[in-house]
């Protein structure tokens, strides 16, 4: 197996929206398919956090991640984590761009994109998210602005996909 360059972690909305708009399961299974193969050499995951907000439905997304991608989705309570989550709390806290409900919502123990954003910084992976910067925005934190704060990387399904190489 070859060194794995790019690293990828997707974000719930990259999961939702292509089962319910652009990669329907009836139709673009290579798609599926293609993330279960990614994910066994190492170039794409999630985290815990992403797999309990798309397995309490009842969808056919809900199924193919317990049954399909469950072993990609990895823990987002490690001490490392914890340390990253908490720095990146504190820079939010800290940026008077956002509203204090803002603040709030990204600092909610299960708000996934905190998580993610942890996971990311402390395993150097790229993540893939459907959220676009917004350097005006100031009810919502969102991902890519978190990103750009830290020197992460970030891109969405599209582009990860040209990056890994995938064709029908």
């Amino acid at each position: 197996m070859s060194e794995v360059v790019d690293k990828y972690l997707l974000d719930a909305n990259v999961f939702i929206e292509a089962s319910r708009r652009y990669y329907d399961f009836a139709f673009a299974e290579p798609f599926w398919n293609f993330l279960i193969i990614k994910a066994q050499f190492g170039s794409i995951h999630t985290i815990d956090k992403v797999y309990d907000e798309i397995v309490i439905g009842t969808d056919q997304l809900a199924v193919w991640m317990r049954d399909k991608f469950q072993d990609f989705c990895h823990s987002s309570q490690t001490s490392e984590i914890l340390y990253q989550y908490s720095s990146l709390v504190n820079n939010v806290q800290a940026n008077e761009q956002y509203t204090q409900s803002a603040k709030d919502e990204f600092m909610e123990p299960n708000n996934a994109d905190t998580w993610l954003l942890a996971y990311a910084l402390e395993h150097n992976y790229t993540i893939v998210t459907h959220e676009v910067p917004n350097p005006s925005i100031k009810k919502k934190v969102p991902i890519p602005n978190v990103c750009l704060e830290c020197d992460m990387h970030y891109c969405n399904t599209f582009e990860m996909l040209k990056g890994l190489n995938f064709s029908f």
